[in-house]
């Protein structure tokens, strides 16, 4: 477990309050895996721009303050120890990340997850929505204050990690997830807890016992399948604690992420449920939404060719064609 996962790091800001929080986990992150860090701000152009004089003069005011703060979190980073390339760029926010990623080789982009355009998009800003949707590589979205959250971070808490939840139900993306999330662990020297969701299922009245054993069966089987990731990831050094839960997977998700006080939940976008051309994965939609904590989700996952994997694809063929 040698490999180094995150060599070159992202962090995209749009100087919003989710964005100050998600600028902390970036420096943290260049720090423990002596990663390089880029910092972009990408000013997004009115839709309508009047040809006179004043609209002209906003826009340069506009440009003139962007790039002032974008020196501010330069300075903050090079104060605490790292230092970073700050980029200012007009245009469309998630074409320009796109574009960063691939001509940089970024490793993983660190955003907040409600950015200052998120009129329709619930608490999932329009950027973070699209750039999850796409997956260009690992994203990291981290949460600011919520005023309608059960229970959320104070705005000072630091950027701790120290307790890791992966959700998992055994496709390829899923694995994929916990295997980014087993490499977090040991950097961080953090704990670990995977969770794995029995979704309910709708019968009729008179179903008979047959039935029954069959959900017990099914949970049993499931059950051997998260004793056996585990033990594969405590062979690798990194004890790993269990959970399995019945319920709808994104309110079991964000319930044992409460419980065990999780500091990051790290997920795959699609799982076994399938995946719409239209959105992204429903349960991580659902997750991101309504996110007290920071959420890293893999899609497209980038790994070394000579990366060292802990956590296999498939532990069998039932388990990776979701049979049963």
């Amino acid at each position: 477990m040698t490999t180094p996962l995150l060599k070159r790091i992202l962090l995209a800001t749009d100087f919003s309050d989710d964005a100050r929080r998600a600028q902390d986990y970036a420096i943290d992150l260049a720090k423990a895996w002596k990663a390089e860090l880029e910092i972009l701000h990408v000013i997004e152009p009115k839709r309508t721009v009047d040809e006179d004089a004043e609209s002209f003069a906003m826009a340069g005011r506009s440009r003139t303050d962007a790039a002032r703060q974008l020196e501010a979190v330069r300075d903050d980073v090079a104060r605490r120890g790292i230092t970073a390339r700050p980029r200012l760029l007009l245009g469309n926010p998630a074409e320009h990340i796109h574009q960063v990623v691939r001509e940089q080789g970024i490793d993983l982009i660190v955003l907040g997850l409600q950015g200052r355009n998120n009129l329709v998009y619930g608490l999932i800003g329009r950027t973070a929505q699209r750039l999850v949707h796409d997956g260009p590589c690992p994203i990291l979205a981290v949460p600011g204050l919520r005023k309608d959250a059960l229970e959320s971070l104070p705005p000072d808490t630091p950027a701790v990690i120290s307790r890791i939840l992966a959700p998992v139900d055994f496709s390829a993306p899923s694995m994929d997830a916990v295997e980014y999330a087993v490499h977090l662990t040991k950097r961080a020297g953090a704990t670990l807890m995977l969770v794995h969701v029995l979704e309910p299922n709708s019968y009729d009245l008179d179903c008979g016992l047959g039935v029954i054993e069959d959900e017990c069966s099914k949970r049993e089987y499931w059950d051997r399948q998260l004793l056996e990731l585990r033990d594969i990831i405590s062979a690798a050094g990194i004890p790993a604690d269990v959970e399995i839960s019945g319920g709808l997977p994104a309110d079991v998700i964000l319930a044992c992420a409460l419980r065990s006080q999780a500091d990051l939940i790290v997920m795959g976008t699609h799982g076994r449920r399938g995946r719409s051309p239209e959105r992204f994965g429903s349960v991580a939609e659902a997750v991101l939404r309504r996110a007290t904590r920071p959420v890293l989700t893999v899609k497209t996952a980038r790994f070394t060719p000579d990366h060292r994997r802990v956590v296999p694809l498939a532990l069998d063929r039932q388990t990776a064609t979701g049979e049963k």
